[in-house]
């Protein structure tokens, strides 16, 4: 499977505000089914399976069953391979730029004028 189609799920799975924000209260440590369901009390238990079955076929989730309780425990390493192919480069070439810019603006620079 290429990169970008096992990048896929991962980034279906951050495309939804629900789903970011389950992320989100899953940074501080793992959680029941039932704890993220009080947490998000709009939505109905069945909807927060779904959405947890997302976040864990993306692998952003894993899922922990301790007697009756399922426990759902963040992954962070998906998001990390994201940032290292896609954000990492790209915010490097931003910085070596608005450091060229920086540079050329700086009093004493030399100037084609």
């Amino acid at each position: 499977m290429s990169s970008d189609t096992e990048d896929d799920p991962i980034f279906k799975a951050l495309s939804s505000g629900v789903r970011r924000r389950m992320l989100d209260a899953l940074k501080a440590g793992p959680q029941t089914t039932g704890g993220l369901c009080a947490a998000f009390q709009a939505l109905d238990r069945c909807t927060v399976m779904q959405h947890l079955k997302v976040l864990e076929d993306a692998g952003l989730v894993v899922a922990v069953r301790k007697g009756r309780e399922r426990w759902n425990h963040l992954n962070a390493l998906p998001i990390k391979r994201i940032h290292d192919r896609w954000i990492g480069p790209y915010a490097a070439a931003a910085a070596d730029r608005l450091a060229a810019l920086d540079d050329a603006l700086a009093p004493g620079a030399v100037s084609d004028r």
